[in-house]
């Protein structure tokens, strides 16, 4: 079998129905989603099947929300025989990366999410900021707008070749969106629709809060190779590894060099476990003479399966 890399989503990626027909058709699925409700004391698993798509996108629900869809589509693909070489998560898809390499139990990552997610809600309210995605405009020269803008705003996701996502004050965003307009032209900056400046300095009260609860959970060297947002490169120490789940909150995420740090080791094959085609589509623009392709349901798990020899 060819060698794979598993890539979970972040945040964004939530949808309506998310899980709901795995979780019918595949009893695999259903526990991980009873898991969940009974971890939480609450019916997650009815918010992602049924909605309401206000509260699913609200981000103390939906990062737990697309955990919990990811490693219930993780569990159907191991049952399949389809098991991944390395990992990498987006942001919030690190956990489910992290329940992947079996650093973390699926009990433990719900744990540390459902923190993480509140605190950053939390964040959100008491530091107003915002995120904006900048697109067509070189690292060197966005970086000098954020540098020469007052205010706190920093690049916080360096998805692929020509797309970079900033985070910070709403004002200072604001300015430098003005200048990357003028730059660039106005469709290709665009405001994100989310609650708070996610990787960068507003979410330091976040971070500090995190921290106690991070040191509660133990975590096992990994038994897949996985890269790190925070550096982009393979990690294989448990410490360094909770160190730098610590250090995400609040620094950006390295997603185009985690996509080459992958490549280098020879894998030309990438699936998206989890809600939504995000990433599949950064892959394209990163690699690509790589394959990808996403597996969220019955239909992507059949063409998944058919893919790799099932």
């Amino acid at each position: 079998m060819r060698q794979l890399a598993f890539i979970f989503p972040g945040q964004g990626s939530q949808q309506v129905g998310m899980g709901a027909e795995l979780a019918r058709t595949y009893p695999t699925a259903a526990e991980v989603f009873q898991e969940a409700d009974a971890a939480l004391g609450r019916a997650l698993s009815q918010l992602c099947f049924e909605g309401p798509e206000s509260d699913l996108k609200q981000t103390e629900n939906t990062q737990l929300a697309i955990l919990t869809c990811s490693v219930a589509t993780l569990r159907v693909l191991k049952e399949f025989g389809i098991v991944p070489t390395a990992v990498a998560g987006h942001s919030l898809g690190e956990y489910a990366a992290l329940v992947a390499a079996e650093v973390l139990d699926f009990s433990d990552a719900l744990q540390l999410v459902n923190a993480r997610a509140s605190l950053m809600a939390e964040a959100g309210e008491t530091q107003q900021g915002t995120m904006a995605a900048i697109l067509g405009m070189k690292v060197e020269h966005l970086q000098q707008f954020c540098d020469t803008t007052d205010g706190i705003v920093n690049i916080a996701n360096y998805n692929c070749p020509g797309q970079l996502v900033i985070s910070g004050e709403v004002d200072a965003v604001n300015r430098v969106v003005e200048l990357a307009k003028a730059e660039i032209g106005a469709r290709r900056c665009r405001l994100l629709p989310v609650s708070g400046a996610f990787h960068s300095p507003l979410m330091v009260p976040a971070q500090q809060k995190f921290g106690s609860v991070l040191n509660s959970v133990t975590m096992q060297p990994p038994k897949v190779d996985i890269v790190m947002n925070v550096t982009g490169e393979f990690s294989a120490d448990a410490g360094d590894i909770g160190a730098l789940l610590f250090q995400q909150i609040t620094q950006p995420v390295q997603w185009e060099k985690t996509l080459r740090t992958i490549e280098k080791t020879g894998i030309t094959h990438f699936v998206e476990v989890g809600p939504g085609k995000v990433l599949s589509g950064l892959v394209k623009r990163t690699l690509p003479e790589s394959r990808v392709m996403n597996v969220e349901d019955v239909e992507t798990l059949s063409l998944a399966a058919g893919e790799n020899g099932e």
